[in-house]
């Protein structure tokens, strides 16, 4: 940490830094660890490699598609707790995306309070193409960020969206030039970190207090729901057809 501001790197950049268990307890670790960070003012949340996060890693999924649910909760419990912690740590939180940013990527770029994007970027939700419902908090801060309805749309036809696209949905706050993104996005964390703390923390706590005021019972019902969404044969399908590289026949089962 330097002038007050954390550096957080999603850091698997050949794996397209995906979502598993060593992730969410890494993630949660993180984030715990920076609430007792002595002098903390901002945090800088960026990506290694090409891609910010192609989300949930499929290929962890795939051996055992039959028996989602427990592994599904075991994730959960750790990531949403982390998220938790991350979106609620009373400081700025600049979020920096390149590349593709898919499924809990998404909803952990949308939980942040400044998300700068580069041109070239793309925002996805593929949830229910592999028959998942959301998770890592989706219904929650894309809701904040997009509005119900346009965040509803986003996730049930797992649209992909451009940086422009996703500018004007409300999903990101700025958009730069792909070589400009990393300097850009530090530059306004350290000015975050250079502002009024407290009255940052104190804002951040009051807009969530009026957008989300069960945010943990919201999240523990999301992860208890793509559970047992997990364990029907359209999401076992899903799953297949997207390791196998095919499209999904699912039967609504």
């Amino acid at each position: 940490m330097k002038d007050g501001l954390a550096v957080v790197s999603l850091s698997q950049p050949a794996r397209g830094n995906p979502f598993d268990g060593d992730f969410t307890r890494d993630f949660k670790q993180v984030f715990a660890d920076l609430w007792d960070a002595s002098g903390l003012r901002a945090v800088l949340l960026r990506a290694d490699g090409d891609n910010f996060s192609f989300g949930g890693d499929l290929k962890k999924f795939h051996p055992d598609r039959a028996n989602l649910a427990p592994l599904v909760r075991g994730w959960t419990g750790d990531l949403h707790m982390g998220l938790q912690r991350a979106w609620q740590l009373p400081v700025p939180i600049v979020c920096a995306v390149q590349g593709f940013a898919m499924g809990g990527g998404v909803a952990l770029l949308a939980g942040c309070d400044v998300v700068v994007a580069a041109e070239s970027a793309r925002f996805g939700s593929a949830f229910t193409q592999l028959g998942f419902s959301c998770d890592s908090g989706s219904s929650a801060t894309l809701t904040a960020r997009m509005g119900p309805a346009r965040a509803r749309r986003f996730v049930l036809l797992a649209e992909v969206l451009g940086s422009a696209e996703a500018l004007q949905a409300g999903l990101t706050d700025r958009v730069v030039a792909d070589d400009q993104l990393q300097d850009e996005a530090m530059a306004l964390a350290l000015r975050l970190a250079s502002g009024p703390t407290v009255a940052y923390g104190e804002v951040k706590r009051l807009f969530l207090r009026a957008g989300s005021a069960q945010l943990q019972a919201h999240l523990e019902d999301e992860a208890l729901t793509l559970a047992r969404v997990s364990a029907t044969a359209d999401a076992q399908e899903g799953i297949a057809a997207m390791v196998e590289r095919r499209k999904p026949v699912f039967h609504g089962r």
